[in-house]
């Protein structure tokens, strides 16, 4: 069956009970697993580690307050049918040739992006590298590359859900218990420390804006987590099951039948990420700050498992050694899976692929799956900062999630059928969301004008000192 496609044969009544709702349950997870190990692993740590517990408010809204744009793309996907830049190419504004602004924009953007994916993709090769020195860092990644293409090649949704759900429950449950075990040691945190990271209008540190709004971009659902949800919707059968739209009240029942699943997929996938989030910081603050340890180049991953033997002992360092592979490396995988399916989307709206064919489809994401993990490794080869590569991401990710405002903005007024508009609650928590978004990128613009003038006035003492000395 070509989940991409929506006819009479495939319509299934939705589960009206929660026992029923598990099985249906898993998109969310798999953002879960892509979000973990850049977004948690390194970009959350970074900060814990560069500010201690004054920022963990930051993180706690970023795995927050993007969940509803995540959900509006959820219900655009089900009662449309429609993937990502199919939705995309409908926006309001210039094509150029067949692909709207919005999905030039993105493929402008996106080729920033897989620094931070090379970061990843480093970050297990440094990883292996530990657990067997004899075999250098760049071996690893030379393997890594091909087994992950390998793994996407040919693989479909129930392999991917599997695997991610399955890398990601066994390394959130270390780490929670690691979280658990520092509490029995010198760097236990205690309660003025927690509370101190809640303290929201207290001004935070300049050194650690750009650190804060690059992992504001890159926890919780990033932009580009939020536009890969369509697919693992459609793939795993909302939109299918849901089928071709009828102006009838059969059809807004069912919709609202399997929009009421995907709420819970992706109200529990934030549960699961926020509890994971929170976890990593605190370990960043707690043990890495107060050490005065950041997370850099080639000693990233063994700067991070400080985190963990300095907790529950030394026995925890091969551990964590070992979970770090698997949660770098389902993030590849997840990324990898989303990616495929972005670019062979996008490139579909711009009419060089026929992406509603699925041997063309398929074809494209087979390609795709060799070529980015090529990409990500050289750019590692070559920059070999796997924090800062994952931080530039980070970024470009705070970008991206403008252009994902204005999908939901579009999907929400103008694309949603009347009987499936949701009451004003709804609509409050998604204004609240995309304010908190837009307060980001001011941040961020700030932040780049800041440090422009910064350049700006040490570029001109230094003139002016070398003018003075002639």
């Amino acid at each position: 069956m070509n989940p991409y496609e929506r006819s009479a044969e495939t319509i299934e009544e939705p589960p009206r009970t929660f026992s029923g709702m598990l099985k249906y349950l898993g998109p969310g997870l798999i953002l879960s697993a892509s979000i973990v190990g850049s977004g948690e692993l390194i970009a959350t740590t970074a900060l814990g580690a560069k500010a201690g517990f004054v920022a963990l408010w930051v993180i706690i809204v970023s795995c927050l307050v993007k969940v509803m744009v995540q959900i509006e793309y959820g219900r655009h996907a089900i009662h449309s049918g429609e993937s990502t830049f199919q939705a995309f190419n409908k926006f309001p504004g210039p094509h150029f040739g067949k692909g709207n602004w919005s999905v030039w924009t993105w493929l402008l953007l996106m080729t920033i992006k897989p620094l931070q994916v090379g970061g990843i993709i480093g970050g297990v090769g440094l990883a292996l590298n530990i657990l067997v020195p004899s075999v250098p860092v760049w071996l690893w990644v030379v393997v890594v590359a091909p087994i992950v293409s390998l793994l996407i090649f040919n693989g479909m949704y129930s392999l991917i859900e599997r695997l991610s759900i399955g890398m990601l429950g066994l390394f959130t449950l270390f780490t929670l218990a690691c979280l658990i075990g520092i509490q029995s040691t010198d760097f236990a945190i205690t309660f003025p420390d927690f509370a101190s990271g809640f303290r929201i209008f207290d001004k935070l540190p300049p050194e650690v804006v750009a650190v804060a709004i690059a992992a504001f971009g890159i926890t919780g659902v990033g932009g580009d987590e939020i536009m890969m949800y369509n697919y693992w919707l459609l793939e795993k059968g909302y939109a299918a099951k849901t089928g071709p739209f009828e102006d009838s009240e059969a059809w807004h029942k069912r919709a609202k039948g399997w929009m009421k699943v995907m709420y819970w997929d992706a109200f529990l996938a934030m549960v699961v990420y926020t509890l994971m989030t929170v976890a990593f910081y605190l370990l960043g603050a707690a043990i890495l700050h107060r050490q005065s340890l950041m997370p850099e180049g080639m000693e990233t991953i063994t700067i991070l498992s400080r985190m963990y033997t300095d907790s529950v002992g030394a026995w925890a360092g091969p551990v964590f050694t070992i979970g770090a592979v698997f949660v770098l490396f389902s993030t590849l995988f997840s990324a990898l899976a989303g990616w495929t399916r972005l670019f062979s989307d996008a490139f579909g709206a711009c009419g060089f692929i026929d992406f509603s064919n699925e041997k063309s489809r398929k074809k494209t994401i087979a390609a795709l799956a060799w070529f980015f993990p090529i990409l990500w490794a050289v750019l590692f080869f070559f920059f070999k900062e796997p924090v800062l590569m994952v931080l530039i991401g980070g970024a470009i990710t705070s970008v991206i999630l403008l252009l994902v405002i204005v999908g939901a903005i579009q999907f929400r007024f103008k694309r949603l059928p009347e009987k499936l508009k949701p009451g004003k609650l709804y609509d409050v928590a998604l204004l609240v969301s995309i304010l908190a978004i837009l307060a980001l990128a001011v941040l961020a613009v700030k932040g780049a004008v800041s440090k422009y003038q910064e350049k700006t006035e040490v570029s001109q003492a230094m003139i002016e000192t070398v003018r003075l000395s002639e």
